[in-house]
């Protein structure tokens, strides 16, 4: 429904290879790319799965250390011969599919929540997500999309020292986000999503793996301010569903600044990411189900018919497969650019098909917010 995950995952954030709107990061001192901290989408996943986790990072540095000298708030690119196998799918094409199944995760979802009355978001985000493991495995043993998890030797200590912690804090963003999207509309979650980017700086600035110089600083304040104004504009504003959101942002950007200090050295493409991710966040979210939502979810499952449930995961996890192809046809400006124009999309379409009210204090400070994106990747670009 991100960032990103990948909602990836999504289920119900979605799945943009960058947060949503898409922000770059200072340039890596290393010689390879460090990993993606971005989400989308975001995401249904905003189902998101998010976020693609997927870059290079320097394997001779390590820990805390390796990810001070490497931090990189984009989207992880694969290297360009890797690109080159993957990318048979020109820019022109994936992009218009990408945000075309990016905007149908968050809108599929908003639609069985409300319209068809089915507001389980624990439920869809574990079913979601264990629709992907299966499907990821399937992939992986008929086509060559997952043959990048040859080149990752997971260990049974590294998978519980690093996966699981990671896949803790995807799920509570996957389990929030989704929450939200009960008691708000798809325009204003767009608009406080603008705010992951900053989340993430200023978590990375706790554990000093980047430092806030004035430019910066000033950077925060527009995008802060933007969403400020954005949620002082709604009309409909309803604490509960912003608490949700605010802490699904907390979450998300938690999760991308665990990766790059946790799984330094490792490049995992979206739905790689989603081979390891998925399982474990499916059984985390299904372990809150008889706490949250019981057995209603599969009573009303029969009521909602197999045809929207599989469609509905069948949408989240096509988007992950897009986001493969998007990464490898499009560079960093692009995948900015695509998931800004995305967003606005869906706050169209939120005014649209589900009648949301948009004030002009809420385009200002969205504007803002978007103003302090491009800010920062021009400041990125520059150093």
């Amino acid at each position: 429904m991100p960032a990103s995950p990948p909602l990836l995952p999504s289920h119900s954030r979605d799945s943009s290879p960058l947060p949503s709107p898409g922000l770059s990061p200072s340039p890596i001192t290393s010689s390879r790319r460090s990993p993606l901290l971005s989400r989308k989408s975001g995401s249904p996943m905003e189902d998101k799965f998010g976020a693609a986790e997927n870059g290079y990072i320097n394997e001779k540095d390590g820990g805390l250390e390796a990810a001070t000298k490497n931090i990189e708030i984009t989207p992880n690119l694969p290297d360009e011969r890797e690109s080159a196998k993957k990318g048979r799918l020109g820019a022109a094409t994936i992009i218009p599919i990408w945000i075309a199944l990016s905007s149908a995760v968050i809108l599929y979802n908003k639609y069985l929540y409300i319209n068809l009355d089915y507001p389980y978001p624990v439920f869809i985000t574990s079913y979601h997500l264990g629709c992907a493991a299966i499907g990821t495995r399937i992939l992986r043993a008929t086509t060559h999309l997952m043959d990048g998890l040859d080149h990752i030797t997971m260990t049974k200590d590294l998978y519980f020292r690093s996966i699981v912690p990671i896949g803790i804090l995807f799920s509570g963003s996957l389990i929030f986000s989704n929450t939200a999207y009960l008691t708000l509309s798809v325009s204003f979650i767009q608009m406080l999503k603008a705010f992951t980017p900053v989340a993430i700086l200023l978590i990375s600035a706790i554990f000093k793996i980047q430092t806030l110089n004035s430019r910066l600083v000033v950077i925060v304040l527009l995008i802060s301010t933007g969403c400020a104004l954005a949620a002082a504009g709604e009309v409909h504003f309803e604490m509960f569903g912003f608490m949700c959101q605010a802490t699904a942002v907390l979450f998300e950007a938690s999760r991308l600044v665990m990766i790059q200090i946790l799984l330094q050295g490792f490049k995992m493409d979206p739905l790689c990411s989603l081979h390891y991710y998925a399982p474990v966040c499916s059984l985390i979210n299904a372990c809150f189900i008889p706490f949250t939502e019981g057995m209603a979810p599969l009573k009303e499952a029969i009521r909602i018919g197999p045809l929207i449930m599989l469609t509905n995961a069948g949408v989240a996890f096509g988007l992950n497969v897009a986001a493969v192809f998007l990464i490898s046809a499009a560079g960093g400006l692009v995948l900015t650019l695509a998931g800004v124009f995305k967003d606005i999309l869906l706050i169209s379409a939120s005014v649209i098909f589900f009648g949301s009210s948009i004030t002009p204090m809420q385009i200002f400070g969205y504007s803002l917010a978007l103003g302090g994106l491009f800010a920062y990747k021009s400041a990125s670009g520059k150093k």
